[in-house]
């Protein structure tokens, strides 16, 4: 399936308050190819292979669905570390925060993650007061680069 990601990314260095009462995924991926990206994810029960165009805030995304025996037999194959961290799910105002506490390979990152549905509500999104520095412009914090590290 194919759709346009329009996403704003920020560092965050204080937890909400009562993070525990968020729904939350176990997900754990892996990149075949960084440049373009081709990535593999495991979320919880389910299996996925998705494409990612060239960008930062604005890019394409194709996801296919795998079975769990192929999501292991690439998983063998990938280039550079298995990520694997929790995804939280926060309401806030009309948007999800999803909230990414990294468990390996880096272990103190917390990163979050808005998507939106135009261009426009993405620029005028204003974070709230636990938002650390933005970090959407910055290749740095894609997880593909992530995992090269």
């Amino acid at each position: 399936m194919k759709s346009l990601e329009i996403e704003r990314k920020f560092l965050i260095h204080t937890l909400p308050a009562q993070l525990e009462t968020y729904p939350f995924y176990e997900i754990e991926q892996g990149y075949l190819c960084t440049e373009p990206v081709v990535r593999i994810r495991r979320q919880d029960d389910s299996y996925y292979l998705t494409y990612k165009s060239k960008g930062l805030m604005v890019r394409e995304e194709y996801n296919l669905s795998l079975t769990k025996e192929a999501y292991e037999h690439l998983k063998a194959k990938i280039d550079g570390h298995l990520i694997c961290k929790r995804r939280y799910k926060i309401p806030y105002q009309s948007y999800t925060i999803e909230l990414d506490i990294f468990l390996a390979p880096q272990k103190d990152l917390w990163l979050a993650e808005v998507e939106f549905s135009s261009k426009s509500d993405a620029l005028s999104f204003i974070a709230p007061d636990w938002f650390g520095e933005e970090v959407t412009h910055s290749s740095r914090y894609h997880n593909s680069n992530l995992s090269q590290l």
